[in-house]
């Protein structure tokens, strides 16, 4: 039996999150945040004091990453994530813990770690990847293959207020300068760099509402699984 892949990849802040959780309720397809994933990891071993000692200590760090303990509980009011039985949910989406992910993903092992759980996404009756290798890497053969970009600057403003919203005390200055150093090291790093897929389908939110990217992607993805 095929399943029905959709992939949304692009740089973080661009929606790509809110708008794979949109997708996936619309068409009840499974969801895979591969984001988190990372981030879940990153976290992990920063908590075991191993992050900095990824060259000295990577078979370790690979085996922690097949073992991560790990529960995405959905409910009406979102999706609450578990690590080793500790609600992280807010904390995997600070500036802190998204760089503790970029340093993960730049790392081969790790990646190859993480490759099955994400694989093992792909249930019927389909699956909607969010994530910034999904259609040039892990789901390649996806039947519909997005590219969410949006401008530094914009991205920004939009992090910025999401963070506020949870409370933090941020300042944008501080969070472009992040966003523009994660961009340089996901588009750069060896393996599985970020990059649209050469049949991906692209969309710069940068002046665009959810709304209007959604119906842009609904129409595309309608059309490719019709075919």
């Amino acid at each position: 039996m095929t399943v029905n892949i959709i992939t949304i990849d692009g740089p973080s802040g661009s929606g790509k999150g809110t708008l794979a959780a949109k997708l996936a309720a619309h068409y009840q397809y499974n969801l895979l945040d591969s984001g988190a994933l990372y981030r879940l990891l990153g976290l992990s071993l920063h908590k075991q004091n191993l992050l900095e000692k990824l060259d000295t200590e990577l078979t370790k760090c690979a085996e922690i990453a097949t073992k991560l303990d790990i529960k995405f509980v959905t409910s009406a009011s979102g999706t609450q994530i578990l690590l080793d039985g500790e609600d992280v949910t807010q904390t995997i989406r600070t500036e802190r813990v998204g760089d503790f992910a970029s340093k993960v993903a730049a790392i081969p092992a790790l990646r190859a770690a993480l490759l099955e759980r994400q694989h093992a996404f792909a249930q019927a009756p389909g699956l909607v990847a969010d994530g910034r290798d999904m259609a040039t890497s892990i789901f390649p053969g996806a039947q519909a293959k997005i590219y969410l970009t949006a401008s530094a600057q914009s991205r920004a403003e939009r992090r910025v207020k999401q963070l506020q919203g949870m409370g933090l005390d941020v300042k944008i200055n501080d969070i472009l300068a992040n966003i523009e150093a994660r961009d340089k090291r996901d588009m750069e790093r060896t393996v599985a760099p970020l990059k649209p897929a050469e049949d991906a389908y692209i969309i710069d939110s940068s002046t665009l509402g959810i709304d209007e990217v959604f119906n842009l992607m609904t129409a595309y993805i309608d059309q490719q699984l019709a075919n």
